[in-house]
């Protein structure tokens, strides 16, 4: 009998074992067939999304005043996307669009408060800058026989209007409906250093898949005018990392070689054979570290590059980019002849963003549809002298998709 208990009792806890064992290796593999695999384009989705839950600011934290003029924020929606846009500066504050998983991406880094975007670090986050973006040398410009000085702010020179620019001045809004926000400002004769009063109208559309920005002005004394947008972009993600791995492609056969003060040096050059060339879809960081003397005077990419237009004023497509775990695609489409890329060289990580991570080194760019730096000194750029009687008309559209 007991020969034949034991071998039965053995038998059937080697049974019990078994099913058991069968039953948690049906349970791993169900897990591990629901788990993306590292390194898959859902496994990065499901990585980036979890991160952060992605929304527009709080109103309330904008809610304030400076200069005696109240300080707003203003939401834009469509089916697809929406927009936070502050008055103080014309400012782009955030910018949810879907990414390749169908989720809302905020793609604009930015700060939670105006109080924010008033520090040093914060100015130049999002504004539309004025009244001329980019550099004057010097902030010197001599315009019809007389020789104008501007407010100095970037190592002895004027950039983007300098300290009392477009950027550091609360906008009168006007929403209508919720896709369009028009807002204006007067900037005075004399103001920064430069002449005659200068009205400026910047209006923001939502359109299907895309948002618009439509400039216009008039002034009642000749004078420089260049403005543009300094939205810095960041298309995993505020908060996802570097833009490094971002593919970009730039439409342009030239690009303005720059002294160390990155003012332009006579005519823009060819980018063949340099790091400058993004004819073809090109990941940012691939040549940004390679030893040359452009990209050392700006720390990396900071420059001016001139579109291949063909002759053509209208509305062209200039630039695209596309994020390399969101899959979003951004185009850029402009009327200005040259747009400035800015790959985020000079960020230390010192001010906190809307999601409170720090702003890193190259964790966002900005592509700058623009006239060339430094034009009032160079006969030969393209015209930026505004004059009485004339309107000044840009328009420049940031569309979205994802990449297939």
């Amino acid at each position: 009998m007991r020969t034949f208990i034991l071998p039965a009792l053995v038998a059937a806890l080697l049974l019990q074992a078994s099913c058991q064992s069968s039953t948690k290796t049906k349970e791993a593999d169900t897990e591990l067939a629901n788990t993306p695999a590292a390194g898959s384009p859902d496994a990065d989705t499901a990585s980036s999304s979890a991160a952060v839950a992605f929304k527009l600011p709080d109103a309330n934290a904008f809610a304030g005043e400076k200069d005696g003029k109240a300080i707003q924020l203003y939401t834009l929606k469509n089916k697809t996307m929406q927009v936070a846009i502050t008055n103080y500066g014309a400012r782009l504050v955030g910018l949810l669009v879907p990414d390749k998983a169908g989720k809302l991406v905020d793609v604009v880094p930015g700060f939670a408060s105006a109080k924010a975007y008033q520090s040093e670090g914060g100015a130049f986050f999002g504004p539309i800058v004025g009244r001329f973006g980019n550099r004057i040398g010097k902030g010197t410009f001599t315009l019809d026989g007389k020789t104008y000085k501007t407010e100095l702010n970037n190592n002895g020179n004027t950039l983007h209007g300098g300290p009392s620019g477009f950027h550091n001045q609360v906008w009168t809004a006007s929403q209508s409906g919720d896709t369009s926000l028009k807002l204006t400002y007067v900037s005075k004769d004399g103001e920064g250093g430069f002449p005659g009063t200068v009205t400026t109208n910047v209006v923001y559309t939502l359109t299907d898949n895309g948002l618009r920005i439509d400039y216009t002005a008039t002034t009642d004394k000749a004078t420089p005018y260049n403005p543009t947008s300094h939205g810095f972009f960041n298309l995993n993600g505020e908060g996802s990392g570097t833009i490094n791995n971002h593919v970009l492609m730039i439409d342009a056969d030239r690009y303005s070689v720059v002294d160390k003060g990155l003012i332009p040096q006579g005519e823009p050059a060819p980018v063949a054979g340099t790091p400058f060339d993004f004819r073809k879809p090109t990941a940012i960081g691939a040549r940004v570290n390679e030893k040359n003397e452009q990209l050392t005077f700006g720390s990396g990419y900071d420059h001016n590059f001139v579109l291949n237009k063909k002759g053509s004023t209208g509305l062209t497509k200039g630039v695209e980019i596309t994020g390399d775990k969101s899959g979003i695609k951004m185009e850029v489409l402009t009327t200005e002849p040259a747009v400035q890329f800015y790959g985020g060289n000079f960020f230390k990580g010192s001010d906190i963003g809307k999601y409170g991570k720090p702003i890193n080194y190259r964790d966002a760019f900005a592509l700058e549809a623009q006239h060339y730096p430094d034009s009032p000194n160079h006969p030969t750029y393209p015209n930026t002298i505004l004059r009485p009687g004339q309107t000044y008309k840009q328009t420049t559209e940031y569309r979205f998709s994802v990449a297939n």
